[in-house]
């Protein structure tokens, strides 16, 4: 089998840690919301408009979803290359940032499992919070009408609805267990979707898929699934791909599949989800 290198964006870079958002100092919260608030007031490709846009309005739509004839096969490889080229937005305003991640699996015993750090309206000093919500552009407002999708421009949730749940610990553990990584994948996209459609219930951002992006707690969402491939990554290794999905490009990130499955390459892991565990952890 042809051999398609793993080829980093930046040799040898210095690592990252990702952490939970519910083991985040007080400074490392604030630096997570410095970054988010920058973005957000940023007009050019950086900005958070142009990022959340990304996932599905204002048209083309990029984001890579299971279809009517079964699960992308590109659904892990295309967020983890998503959620790097924002880490490095959210880097231009603030360099010490990294994603945090929200684990679902144990979730916060107050606003209905939504971590404090994102469910508060206001900062420590009374700030409006980042993290809480976020404005929606007009052009994506206007295509998304034009859809009949009927949500305002400014995100919200609606979570733990009657006949919702977020996925537990050992659904999480039996996903890890999965040999196969074709199996994983699908199972994780739906597990996925389940906290998408907790969060957001029947008229929040998270439920649509065009406008999920939008709301801030989408990327610590995502980097928790993220952070589940590591995890299945360090217990099953890399499986055998072809050079043709390893050579498959992630428009419209100068990215292939191959450059997406070593997060050392990329310049992060997680804490407490590595072979070893930081101290301080940035």
């Amino acid at each position: 089998m042809p051999v398609v290198p793993v080829t980093p964006r930046v040799r040898n870079p210095p690592l990252r840690w990702r952490l939970s958002v519910e083991k985040l100092t007080a400074p490392q919260l604030g630096r997570v919301r410095r970054a988010m608030s920058g973005t957000q007031r940023l007009s050019d490709d950086r900005g958070y408009q142009r990022f959340a846009g990304i996932h599905g309005l204002p048209l083309p739509v990029y984001c890579q979803h299971s279809t009517d004839e079964g699960f992308a096969q590109l659904f892990l490889p295309w967020h983890r290359a998503y959620l790097y080229f924002f880490e490095r937005a959210l880097r231009d305003v603030v360099p010490s940032v990294a994603h945090p991640w929200w684990d679902w699996t144990r979730p916060s015993p107050q606003n209905k499992g939504i971590p404090a750090a994102y469910a508060d309206q206001d900062d420590a000093d009374g700030n409006p919070n980042p993290l809480f919500q976020a404005q929606i552009g007009d052009e994506a407002m206007r295509q998304a009408r034009r859809a009949g999708i009927g949500l305002p421009n400014v995100t919200r949730r609606q979570p733990g609805l009657p006949g919702t749940r977020l996925p537990r610990k050992e659904q999480v553990d039996a996903l890890i267990d999965e040999r196969d990584f074709w199996t994983f994948s699908n199972k994780i996209e739906d597990l996925h979707g389940r906290v998408h459609v907790y969060v957001g219930g029947q008229a929040g951002h998270m439920t649509e898929i065009a406008l999920a992006a939008y709301d801030p707690i989408f990327w610590a969402h995502h980097t928790m699934i993220d952070r589940i491939w590591r995890l299945w990554e360090l217990k099953n290794g890399h499986p055998s791909f072809t050079s043709a999905f390893l050579g498959t490009a992630l428009p419209p990130f100068p990215m292939t599949v191959a450059q997406t499955l070593s997060v050392e390459a990329l310049g992060y892991d997680y804490a407490g989800g590595a072979a070893t565990t930081p101290a301080g952890g940035g």
